[in-house]
């Protein structure tokens, strides 16, 4: 009798274990977000939280250099500088040594510089850079709609690695596609991009990549409306799951949670939100996929695609980059550059209406 009490008890402590596995131990933080009785509330687990700090420190920044009215600039100076040339000597060596410090702390220079001839482009890690350096200001000059005036350093996303923690590759295709089995369809496989979840898990390709609909709540009745499928809302959520992760938020950090698709009742964050995804995806393809041929064969996914930008690589748990630390402020010289021509199809003006996508 006694043994069949112990395995009865040992039963119930493994159900119960199982069952509170997937919820998080007391005490819990709760910061009321929006009109009470709408359930806009956002839950913040400390541990969590305190985990994140440490890596969320901006960099204390380099003295700056005094301007020299007249001073010879980098271009006249230095061999093969391309992008920062018109930065006086004093500031483009304070920029270098940043930037060192910010990506390359370990290896140094010679991380990107050939040591017997800095002008060498025989380095893949000088040409990235030099490209890196063109999207931060791109970036800072022309998505001020997400980043506003706290801009992006290379900072923001490396934090001290040559290759930032948070990059995402296309995934390896179903080995089981063509077989008895046939494909899972790029989901039930519990996934950390998908949140664990069942969901598809590869949100970026479809949204960061490619321009792929986000929308899937129609505004008329089907089928005269929205044809959206249950596998692309499948994909929406999916994307929805790794923004939260990605800003450590809940739903409603963006989204009235009684009425999701709604934009005159959403949170002004829904908007940046909204430019985000479309910088990210801007960013991806046209700075960071067309470096593809540049990378040696052990920087490359398992499709041989180049590691690219989702909003972890900025944001990394976080519901603004390092807190919002103002990294622009002492490196002006990354929002500077000739004005492009603005991204087709990229909205310029504020927010004023429900956006289509």
């Amino acid at each position: 009798m006694r043994s069949i009490r112990t395995l009865l008890t040992t039963t119930a402590v493994v159900v119960a274990a199982t069952l509170l596995a997937g919820c998080e131990r007391p005490p819990i933080d709760t910061v009321q977000w929006g009109h009470r009785g709408t359930a806009m509330v956002q839950v913040y687990n400390p541990r969590t939280v305190e985990s994140q700090i440490d890596k969320n420190q901006p960099p204390a920044p380099l003295d700056p250099v005094p301007a020299v009215e007249g001073g010879p600039k980098a271009k006249d100076v230095y061999q093969n500088v391309q992008v920062l040339g018109d930065l006086g000597v004093g500031e483009f060596t304070r920029l270098m040594v940043a930037m060192t410090n910010w990506v390359s702390p370990e290896q140094g220079c010679n991380y990107c510089h050939n040591a017997e001839n800095f002008a060498d482009d025989s380095l893949y890690t000088k040409i990235v850079a030099r490209r890196m350096v063109q999207m931060t200001q791109h970036i800072n000059e022309d998505w001020k709609a997400h980043v506003a005036d706290t801009g992006v350093t290379c900072y923001t996303c490396h934090r001290g690695q040559p290759v930032p923690a948070e990059v995402w590759f296309a995934p390896a295709p179903d080995r089981q596609a063509n077989r008895m089995l046939g494909t899972k369809a790029e989901q039930n496989s519990p996934a950390v991009e998908a949140g664990l979840s069942s969901l598809p898990y590869d949100p970026y390709t479809p949204f960061l990549l490619e321009a792929k609909e986000i929308r899937v709540g129609g505004n008329t009745a089907l089928p005269s409306g929205n044809r959206q499928s249950t596998k692309q809302a499948e994909y929406t959520y999916s994307l929805m799951m790794h923004m939260s992760e990605s800003l450590g938020v809940n739903c409603t950090y963006c989204h009235n949670s009684r009425i999701f698709n709604n934009w005159q009742e959403s949170t002004p964050q829904r908007g940046t939100a909204w430019y985000g995804i479309r910088m990210a995806r801007d960013l991806n393809n046209e700075y960071v996929v067309p470096l593809t041929s540049n990378f040696p064969v052990n920087r490359l996914g398992p499709t041989g695609d180049v590691a690219k930008i989702n909003c972890a690589t900025c944001h990394q748990g976080a519901y603004k980059p390092l807190y919002g630390a103002q990294m622009l402020a002492a490196h002006p010289e990354l929002a500077t550059q000739p004005k492009p021509q603005a991204p087709v199809g990229e909205p310029t003006a504020a927010l004023s209406s429900q956006p289509a996508n």
